[in-house]
């Protein structure tokens, strides 16, 4: 076991755009309780975090943007290409992150953590961790993803592979290996294995309310994936620093949430892989494209799905919703018809901030349609969600946020915490 005796810990690795956060959206689902160390990362840089600072005294003011938030392409251009800037950037953020990572999982309340940090092997953190998966795809594989979806040059797509460590160490070192190579359907089945194997050696054992393992139909395809080894001893853990945060005192408690009942005739679930065939005919009836169960398959890696089922199990809604970098972004909203908005927002609302404050996230957005009916809209006004600008917005890495996704939509905030995770130093 490592630092943490109470939790069992996931250090999930891999190099570019072989899928890692599909397989962190996945552990999420099934109950872990998710950290993406590279996010912390662009928290960490913004300005008032405790990282913000001494990168400008090490780089210059030179790359700063004109609102005075750091250009992380200015600053990818110094330290990509000389190792020993890289080395002066990483000495600065990586303790800091380190710091926000400790606290983070102090503060879960799930017992399985996963930590996605795509340096994992290269620093520390890799001694804090119980067990370690790394998700693999052929450098073909990358190569089209990082063309297709982050929309590089092929130019700039191949420099970004051939840049890092070679992916066949980090499979070497992994305790659980995740092929990735494009069938969502294996890649979740592997990520169920892994998953029931954690749950028959660590949860059964720290505490009564158990996380029920997940059934799995194998096929003879991945009968050599999702390879589970005992994890190596912890090597001795590095001295923690001064938390950013002050940790609560960790409960104990199930995952995932049981489903609650709301009102009369509303029941809202978490939105689960195996209902990804409901979910696409769902959207297609009534939210305006044509969905296929891939489609929802592939959305499981960027988001999450709330369902709101009628007295008869029929979906009546369903809402969309990630938290990444501290920060929730609700994006996707289908009511069915005849349905009032309000008794399907309201709970949703309660669910997704829950969810929410379980991950440390200091504010939540929604985007609507500019076409969005009063009705809706007065829904999540009455549950403190306001009308905003990105001008308005106080914090740079809320207005980068809310950038990416709000043209030709009406944004809705509301801050979820007075404090912030990252505070400033």
């Amino acid at each position: 076991m490592s630092r943490y005796p109470d939790k069992y810990v996931i250090g999930l690795t891999g190099n570019i755009a072989v899928g890692k956060s599909l397989v962190r959206q996945m552990a999420q689902h099934l109950g872990a309780y998710p950290i993406d160390a590279d996010a912390l990362v662009h928290q960490a840089m913004a300005p008032g975090a405790p990282a913000y600072k001494p990168i400008i005294d090490t780089f210059g003011q030179f790359i700063l943007n004109p609102d005075k938030s750091i250009n992380r392409a200015a600053l990818g251009q110094i330290v990509f290409g000389n190792a020993v800037a890289l080395q002066r950037l990483e000495a600065i953020t990586h303790p800091v992150v380190r710091q926000a990572i400790n606290a983070l999982i102090q503060r879960a309340k799930q017992k399985v953590i996963i930590v996605e940090a795509i340096k994992l092997l290269d620093g520390e953190l890799v001694n804090v961790v119980d067990e370690v998966w790394v998700v693999n795809a052929k450098a073909e594989t990358q190569y089209r993803r990082l063309l297709s979806k982050r929309g590089m040059s092929p130019e700039e797509a191949k420099k970004r592979i051939l840049a890092q460590s070679a992916q066949a160490d980090k499979v070497k070192k992994a305790n659980v290996v995740i092929e990735n190579d494009g069938d969502v359907e294996q890649t979740w089945k592997q990520v169920q294995t892994a998953w029931n194997n954690i749950v028959n050696r660590f949860l059964s054992k720290v505490s009564s309310q158990t996380v029920p393992a997940v059934q799995v139909s194998h096929t003879s395809d991945t009968s050599q994936v999702a390879k589970q080894q005992p994890p190596p001893p912890s090597a001795q853990p590095v001295a923690p620093t001064p938390a950013v945060v002050v940790p609560t005192a960790p409960a104990p408690v199930s995952a995932p949430p049981a489903p609650a009942p709301v009102g009369t005739a509303i029941t809202v679930r978490r939105g689960m892989p195996n209902n990804a065939e409901k979910i696409a005919a769902f959207i297609t009836a009534h939210g305006g494209r044509a969905t296929t169960r891939m489609d929802v398959m592939l959305s499981f890696g960027q988001k999450s799905y709330l369902v709101a089922q009628d007295a008869d199990g029929d979906i009546a809604g369903l809402m969309g919703w990630q938290v990444e970098n501290l920060i929730t972004r609700c994006d996707e909203l289908v009511l069915r018809p005849g349905v009032s908005p309000k008794l399907i927002i309201d709970p949703f609302v309660v669910s997704v901030e829950e969810f929410s404050r379980e991950l440390e996230s200091e504010v939540a957005y929604v985007f609507l349609p500019l076409t969005t009916t009063r009705e809706v809209a007065e829904a999540f006004r009455v549950n403190g969600y306001l009308p905003v600008s990105v001008n308005q917005m106080e914090i740079p890495a809320w207005r980068e946020a809310v950038m990416d996704a709000s043209t030709g939509m009406a944004v809705l905030e509301k801050k979820l915490r007075k404090d912030r995770v990252l505070q400033p130093i």
